[in-house]
């Protein structure tokens, strides 16, 4: 039976990990296992830079906090080495980061995750993963929005051009150069 210390130790912990994940849109848990040093602090940096929180805590800490968040079906997900990332900005920055470092360094291995509160298994959080940026998303709506009037303005350049090589002064002299030939 731990001690009194041990055990207020513990449940600080717990109190900290549930703080820390209330407010995230997904977390993915990650089996580490066999990655160096050096793959482990390359990764960790990434994340970092990104505002992702990566991090490894023991399996029964996290058991508690998920309790606490009233988040349950973790068992078979929480069993070996397992590290959390999370983000309380981006619902699929955490599911894109972990699939592009475990398609870097092949030991990490993404275990599944929850996203709004809801636990997903693994093909959920791998489709989540491949969903584009924010950004790129606005770019491609934007290109959308856009296509219609750049495809317009290119026809009429293309129109008048064509007036210019045939010596008329308006569009419409085109019409009738086309009927008289």
């Amino acid at each position: 039976m731990p001690s009194k210390k041990v055990l207020e130790k513990k449940k600080k912990l717990v109190s900290s990990l549930v703080d820390e994940l209330k407010n995230a849109e997904s977390i993915v848990f990650a089996d580490f296992q066999g990655l160096t040093v050096k793959q482990d602090t390359e990764m960790r940096a990434a994340f970092r830079s990104k505002g992702l929180t990566y991090r490894v805590v023991k399996n029964t800490i996290s058991e508690r906090a998920f309790e606490q968040l009233g988040i349950k079906g973790l068992e078979e997900t929480l069993k070996g080495p397992t590290a959390l990332a999370y983000s309380a900005e981006n619902v699929v920055l955490a599911p894109r980061m972990l699939r592009q470092y475990s398609e870097k360094f092949r030991r990490l291995k993404v275990k599944g995750g929850v996203v709004n509160g809801e636990v997903q298994d693994l093909d959920y959080i791998m489709a989540l993963s491949r969903i584009e940026s924010r950004e790129s998303l606005y770019g491609q709506l934007l290109f959308m929005m856009l296509y219609p009037l750049t495809a317009f303005a290119q026809v009429a350049g293309q129109i008048a051009e064509k007036g210019t090589e045939a010596g008329v002064d308006k569009v419409a002299d085109l019409l009738t150069l086309d009927e008289e030939s």
